[in-house]
């Protein structure tokens, strides 16, 4: 099998990747500088890496990368700087999963591309009856006026669900929504819920980013798990 990481060089991109590699699988990385990768990744025989921005490959060298792969996995996030939250690109995330879904589309595989997209529980959603408080509701409407990157994950997880519905048969998604993101050195026991069990912003969980990457390598490699989960929205706590 072969996977696709996008935001490889972030927290749980890099943990995302190494599991991966684990698993004995190969791994295709886009990411802007390698040097930001550990040894580990930047030397494996299994992992190749290409130097750029997604938004900035032509399409025929993002095609290049998509072909062939089994599944794609988007880490990417914004930094979190003056730059990385209010410069450009504002839509970083929505476009490269646009850019990646119209590639495949277009590529028409044989069998559907397995994508994932690392979210956030403070996305709410509403296709599946997700119920907030007014309170909750006000501090997200602040949020998506001062804080862009907010709004980038929202409308990437409704891209996919509005328009690569119709697409199946050559795109099948999940939207992993973890809580309050936490490291740790090791994976340890966590429940995964098709909603959010407590309120994302005044009872906030936890989930450390070594569970989040042990989640997305079992969805793409555990036939059943993926069943379950495509065309959903998992939120993933730390038991």
């Amino acid at each position: 099998m072969t996977t696709l990481v996008l935001g490889a060089t972030g927290a749980t991109g890099k943990l995302v990747v190494e599991q991966l590699i684990q698993q004995h699988e190969h791994v295709r990385l886009i990411v802007r500088a390698a040097e930001n990768l550990p040894a580990n990744i930047r030397q494996h025989e299994q992992v190749t890496i290409t130097c750029a921005s997604v938004l900035d490959l032509t399409e025929q060298q993002l095609t290049e990368l998509v072909q062939g792969c089994d599944a794609v996995i988007s880490c990417l996030g914004h930094n979190m700087t003056i730059k990385g939250m209010f410069g450009h690109p504002r839509r970083l995330v929505t476009d490269a999963i646009k850019r990646v879904c119209q590639v495949i589309q277009k590529l028409k595989p044989t069998k559907p591309v397995k994508l994932i997209l690392m979210n956030t529980t403070g996305n709410q959603n509403k296709a599946a009856g997700e119920k907030v408080s007014i309170a909750h509701t006000l501090v997200v409407t602040l949020l998506r006026l001062l804080l862009p990157p907010h709004v980038d994950n929202e409308q990437a997880a409704a891209y996919l669900q509005n328009e690569v519905t119709s697409n199946s048969n050559y795109i099948e998604w999940v939207v992993v929504r973890p809580d309050s993101l936490t490291n740790r050195d090791q994976t340890t026991p966590y429940d995964v819920y098709p909603s959010p069990v407590r309120d994302a912003i005044f009872n906030s969980g936890e989930t450390s980013r070594i569970n989040v990457a042990h989640f997305m390598i079992e969805l793409i490699t555990q036939p059943e798990l993926w069943k379950k989960w495509k065309g959903n929205l998992p939120v993933i706590y730390n038991r």
